[in-house]
């Protein structure tokens, strides 16, 4: 069976999709049903612009400055650092076992492999979460009572 269909009708919903942004909108009516889908427009990534630095030169030799405090270099996507420790669930974490008690871990402390690092607190159970391996803590990248996702980085231990 064909159903009667009046192609102005079908450009003028072609336009409403169009000034809307919709990607499906259909009419029914006595005589039958117009629906009309367009697939949603692809994202273009945005060019990637390098832009040169200019380094300043280096200052005159100055009286000798106490040393600095060691520089962590920033990790572009802490998910694919080898030493980074990923949330194996969703919950809440807890990086000390209680309010007002010191932290199960500081940065620039060294882990042995099985030892708690912090709590994810999830369906009212406070789950231990493990070192994997030995090595020292580098960063952490949470804080106490933060919600946090099913395999979002907690810290890095190198």
């Amino acid at each position: 069976m064909s159903i009667p269909f009046d192609p102005s009708a079908i450009r003028e919903l072609a336009n409403i999709l169009a000034d809307t942004g919709l990607t499906e909108i259909e009419i029914e009516g006595k005589d039958g049903r117009i629906r009309v889908v367009r697939a949603p427009a692809q994202v273009m990534a945005a060019p990637q612009v390098t832009v040169p630095v200019l380094q300043a030169p280096p200052a005159a030799a100055s009286a000798p400055t106490a040393p600095a405090a060691p520089v962590v270099p920033e990790i572009a996507d802490p998910a694919r650092h080898p030493g980074v420790i990923l949330s194996p669930m969703v919950g809440v974490a807890y990086l000390a076992p209680e309010p007002g008690s010191a932290p199960f871990i500081t940065v620039g402390q060294s882990v042995a492999a099985g030892q708690t690092v912090l709590l994810i607190e999830a369906m009212k159970t406070f789950n231990q979460i493990k070192a994997p391996k030995s090595g020292t803590v580098t960063r952490i990248l949470i804080s106490t009572g933060q919600p946090v996702e099913y395999g979002e980085p907690l810290l890095i231990v190198e």
